[in-house]
């Protein structure tokens, strides 16, 4: 379990940093829509980096988010990526459509590895 953590906050903070740091490059090199201002991204980026610390405080023995909650939040992610795809309103490019299936896949991957060591 402990390595999944470490994994669960390298991905969150990694994903964080980018876009907390450059919103708009990050949406035009990955095909995402591209915003009028990085304001969205930015908080997004800003509630992965929360996400990242609570997964970090858990690894370390501090009372963190804990896996359940990790869970939780990766299957909705998930699940939210995935409707927005089927509908046709996640991204306008091949290469934006990819980048979010295949993040949408992670998430359910790492929730199921989660799950089996809960």
């Amino acid at each position: 379990m402990q390595q999944l953590l470490w994994l669960e906050t390298l991905l969150k903070a990694t994903g964080g940093a980018v876009l907390l740091l450059l919103p708009l490059t990050a949406c035009r090199i990955l095909g995402l829509p591209k915003p009028q201002t990085g304001f969205w991204p930015r908080l997004l980026g800003a509630l992965l980096l929360g996400v990242a610390a609570a997964s970090y405080a858990e690894g370390v023995g501090w009372r963190g988010i804990g896996p359940t909650g990790l869970i939780l939040i990766n299957f909705i992610s998930a699940s939210a990526i995935f409707a927005l795809l089927v509908l046709q309103r996640a991204a306008e490019t091949a290469r934006g459509r990819l980048v979010l299936s295949v993040l949408a896949g992670l998430l359910v991957l790492l929730s199921l590895l989660e799950i089996a060591h809960i």
